[in-house]
């Protein structure tokens, strides 16, 4: 790898590497090499580091998600869509080292993209360490991490006052299923919010689930946590 070439990428991760060989097989696809010599082992690697660094910093800065709720906004985090995005905002394509039959492979914005990303992650371990890989994961992730829990947030309002209620009213959040109507192969439910001996207002759903989810919106609306929608 040129210096000139290997300079420009430290300066895109923000990372000097001591070995710069690894960075070369990180940015070299199997079509393009034997499988021992491409990125393929990286991406192994890479893998498991990307999800351990996720799942502390979402373990240390939600402290009152349930494992549930951390699970799903890990799993957004770490997919192939999301790395696959990152790996094309630094525009690992076109560094990349590919066979002449993978030029205009679909796969190379989607599963390659992704698959380079986790290399590049290992490169970065296996040159300067844990530390080394956890700050060039959190630097890319971080502002995804943020879109994740607002989205998860807007998904999931027994999580969002779960975590108002600890924090705001120093109680716990209990739910009481009210009335079920209908046969047994198609039942609808009504559930209502509990905070310290107080009810808010009920809310139908199909499932049980539904019901908790809509009682829970019910009651972020009277706290003024949420505006009413519509």
């Amino acid at each position: 790898m040129k210096a000139e070439f290997a300079e420009h990428l430290e300066k895109l991760f923000k990372y000097h590497f001591s070995n710069r060989a690894i960075l070369k097989k990180a940015l070299t696809h199997s079509s393009a090499a034997q499988k021992l010599e491409s990125n393929e082992r990286l991406e192994f690697l890479g893998d498991s580091i990307l999800g351990l660094v996720i799942c502390q910093a979402l373990y240390e800065k939600f402290p009152d998600y349930l494992e549930g709720d951390l699970t799903k906004i890990k799993s957004k985090l770490v997919s192939r869509k999301t790395c696959s995005l990152i790996a094309g905002q630094l525009n690992l394509e076109s560094v990349l080292s590919i066979g002449p039959g993978m030029q205009k492979s679909r796969a190379l914005k989607g599963s390659i993209a992704a698959a380079t990303l986790e290399a590049v992650i290992a490169a970065i371990y296996t040159d300067g360490g844990f530390e080394a890989a956890r700050e060039f994961i959190l630097r890319i992730f971080e502002p995804l991490i943020d879109q994740a829990n607002a989205a998860e947030h807007q998904e999931n309002y027994k999580s969002l006052l779960q975590q108002y209620s600890q924090q705001n009213l120093n109680h716990s959040v209990s739910y009481e299923i009210l009335d079920e109507k209908g046969p047994d192969h198609n039942k609808c439910f009504e559930s209502a919010v509990i905070i310290d001996k107080k009810r808010y207002p009920s809310a139908w759903g199909n499932t049980k689930k539904e019901a908790q989810q809509m009682a829970a919106y019910n009651a972020l609306v009277e706290l003024g946590v949420i505006l009413k929608s519509g």
